[in-house]
């Protein structure tokens, strides 16, 4: 039987749908959804803002000529070139396992009726984190590609590949059977799939930018631009310690922010998926024949 307060994943959507029952799944399943995200991304996410801090500390200081011109200073590329690559990698990470966190807890979560056990979603996301990251890469370098080619390659390939992720993990699928299936599902919805993830973006782009104006007010009046006297000694901001701080809550932000468009993009796919496949009308006609039986 499900709970009153379970929010049915399998079934089409409208847009207005989409976006109340994302933010009403977030909004339900807040302490049990972000304790299992904490519990398997936070480790990763810790490690990438400890390298984003010192990638910018290091960063600032190719400004300060000082510094660099200085014999005793501890400035060196080698140093810049391994906080960036450790930040580099730290990304890669935190998004293969927040993408498998937010996809499988779903999964779960659907499976279960509502009841979700985190030692199996960790399992699953530890078990396909090899081909979150090999998706990552088919779908990075075709969008790279995609916009090289007078951007409108781009934006048709990134509205099928949106779902890809999703396709891997419900139809439990490869990475590259995910990659071609995402285009046979959106065939025939296109702009209506297009539709909603132009909207997803600009609530998630809005949100993002408002928790971003902080940084970017702090770091002109550090400059100076608001007093009209530009302080070129201030370009080293970078080593500022209140800039770095908003800069890395701005960085959890927009992790926030992609985790609202990974629960999104699952139920984009059911929604397409539905109107496809009628998966889901087919298992509640299904479970309606047993429980008339019994």
């Amino acid at each position: 039987m499900q709970p009153t307060n379970f929010i049915e994943f399998k079934k089409q959507r409208e847009l207005g749908e989409i976006l109340s029952d994302t933010f009403g799944f977030l909004r339900l399943e807040f302490k049990p959804f972000f304790t299992t995200l904490l519990k398997i991304v936070g480790p990763y996410l810790l490690i990438l803002l400890v390298a984003t801090g010192f990638y910018l500390f290091s960063f600032g200081d190719l400004f300060n000529i000082a510094l660099v011109t200085s014999e005793n200073s501890l400035f060196s590329p080698i140093i810049l070139i391994i906080s960036g690559a450790v930040l580099f990698i730290s990304s890669i990470m935190v998004y293969a396992v927040s993408y498998g966190g937010v996809l499988f807890y779903i999964k779960e979560y659907i499976d279960h009726t509502g009841t979700v056990e985190f030692q199996k979603v960790k399992k699953q996301v530890y078990a396909n984190f090899w081909s979150f990251i090999g998706l990552g890469f088919l779908v990075g370098i075709s969008l790279l590609v995609g916009f090289m080619m007078c951007l409108v390659p781009g934006i048709y390939l990134a509205v099928p590949l949106g779902i890809s992720f999703a396709i891997m993990v419900f139809q439990n699928l490869s990475a590259t059977d995910s990659y071609s299936e995402s285009f046979r599902l959106v065939k025939d919805n296109w702009w209506n799939t297009f539709a909603v993830f132009i909207v997803l973006y600009i609530v998630v782009y809005v949100a993002s930018l408002a928790f971003s104006l902080p940084t970017v007010i702090y770091s002109w009046i550090s400059m100076g631009i608001f007093s009209g006297e530009f302080d070129a000694e201030s370009i080293n901001a970078f080593t500022d310690p209140v800039y770095l701080l908003l800069n890395l809550i701005t960085r959890i932000v927009q992790f926030l922010m992609n985790i609202v468009l990974l629960v999104a993009s699952a139920l984009i796919y059911f929604n397409l998926n539905e109107k496809k496949n009628f998966t889901g009308t087919f298992e509640r006609i299904d479970n309606l024949g047993k429980t008339t039986e019994e």
